[in-house]
């Protein structure tokens, strides 16, 4: 009957919850990375160059650095229907903003606020998850909610190319459309969330009973399971070497990630083909990768195993990029992108798992924060690193590499991280 109970309440939950912030992320990594498809024309219109360009999409970052830790601190205290729905609206009247920069000044500034925005949204949906799915679910459940993002490439370049070859149309051009109405869905979205978004399974009314006293036992359970290893104090969140680790794990793979979702339409593009071509050609790669890394996050659940999960993800990444530095076909450049996006997105899913083994309550609140306020630094870091090489170097060659660099890097230190947990004083506290 336990097991019987334990299916049901997680199948109403998982349906319940996931397509739903599937949805709002898809719009957030919409709202984040479409500026890779404005520059196809922006940037001509507005005389920006690839320094300038790549400069700008990566200050979004600091934004996010700056804000997320007390961002989540807050989704803790207040609960995510209040915070997350704020964060949506906030950062749908800014990308709308976009439709008006007039030049370099304007696009940094709204870059700037645009990551202010948005910091504590994917940390404090992290976080959330782990309020409602025990341990032994969590890196899977993550997989489907980060398969938004690349299905949000998917659907979303065809829409921003088409969107592009609005020119004209009453006065504006094809970029200030697409921010106009990609902007739209975010607000409409966070007014939502305050009518559907439950805070914690205490308060879900459209659980029955017996569910929701299963769900809530086994969540304080698990808790309790750790009050003896795990820590709790927003100091520990912040100061635990395990956190600063994984943050610069991810720091690669954003950076990683990033240099996928404003480079590619460019890299693509200097094929010389069309927006439209460009857009249904970028939605091929993480078609490929959605898949992978459902699969991959999985087989991460079923064994019990992290660090490897990411290492080899992440090698898989960088190979991609190699591959994508030397690629002369556009048949070839699709084909190393494919690599990056499914090593990528297959890093994910297990490396968020990690966090929560060994925190808990507030300390987890603000290391997730931490996690991916730093590692989400490296989304400045790859595609500003990239565009000033263009500009040195007149191809992406010598950005690329110096972005596989970086994930190599995240490998090893994945590697260090797993050491480091198997030590006596911190046994069990980091996956095998």
């Amino acid at each position: 009957m336990d097991a019987s109970l334990e299916r049901a309440t997680m199948r109403r939950v998982a349906w319940r919850l996931i397509p739903f912030i599937c949805l709002l992320y898809f719009i957030a990594f919409i709202d984040r990375v479409n500026i890779g498809f404005a520059a196809l024309t922006m940037n001509k219109d507005l005389g920006f160059s690839s320094s300038v360009f790549g400069f700008g999409a990566g200050v979004f970052f600091f934004g996010y650095f700056l804000f997320e830790v007390p961002s989540n601190i807050i989704l803790d205290k207040v609960g995510a229907r209040l915070w997350i729905a704020r964060v949506m609206i906030t950062w749908g009247i800014i990308s709308g903003a976009f439709a008006f920069i007039k030049g370099e000044t304007s696009f940094y500034v709204l870059r700037f606020l645009l990551g202010a925005a948005e910091a504590g949204f994917f940390p404090g949906i992290i976080l959330y998850l782990s309020y409602w799915f025990p341990a032994r679910y969590r890196a899977g459940v993550v997989s489907l909610f980060m398969a938004a993002a690349p299905i949000s490439v998917v659907l979303g370049s065809p829409l921003s190319g088409a969107l592009l070859e609005m020119e004209g149309v009453m006065g504006l051009h094809g970029w200030q459309w697409m921010f106009l109405i990609e902007a739209i869905p975010a607000v409409l979205l966070g007014i939502m969330v305050l009518f559907y978004m439950t805070d914690r399974p205490e308060k879900a009314k459209w659980l029955s009973d017996d569910q929701r006293a299963w769900l809530v036992a086994e969540m304080n359970g698990e808790r309790a399971s750790k009050q003896i290893s795990a820590k709790h104090s927003i100091l520990s969140g912040m100061a635990d070497l395990r956190v600063l680790a994984l943050a610069l794990v991810y720091f690669g793979t954003s950076a990683g990630l990033y240099t996928l979702g404003i480079w590619a339409p460019q890299i693509i593009r200097s094929f010389g083909l069309s927006p439209m071509t460009v857009g249904f050609l970028n939605a091929v790669p993480p078609t490929v990768a959605v898949v992978a890394m459902i699969l991959w996050a999985r087989h991460s659940d079923r064994t019990g195993e992290r660090t490897w999960h990411v290492v080899i993800a992440c090698l898989v990444a960088a190979l991609g990029l190699m591959l994508a530095g030397g690629a002369s076909s556009v048949a070839a450049v699709i084909a190393a992108l494919s690599l990056v996006n499914i090593g990528i997105s297959a890093a994910k899913p297990p490396l968020w798992a990690m966090p929560t083994m060994f925190l808990s309550g507030s300390a987890a609140a603000v290391g997730i924060a931490t996690i991916n306020s730093i590692g989400n630094l490296g989304g400045f870091v790859g595609p500003w690193v990239i565009g000033w090489i263009k500009d040195q170097t007149g191809g992406f060659t010598g950005g690329l590499v110096f972005v596989a660099a970086l994930l190599v890097l995240s490998a090893i230190l994945s590697l260090v991280v797993a050491r480091v947990g198997r030590r006596p004083d911190t046994a069990g506290a980091v996956a095998r």
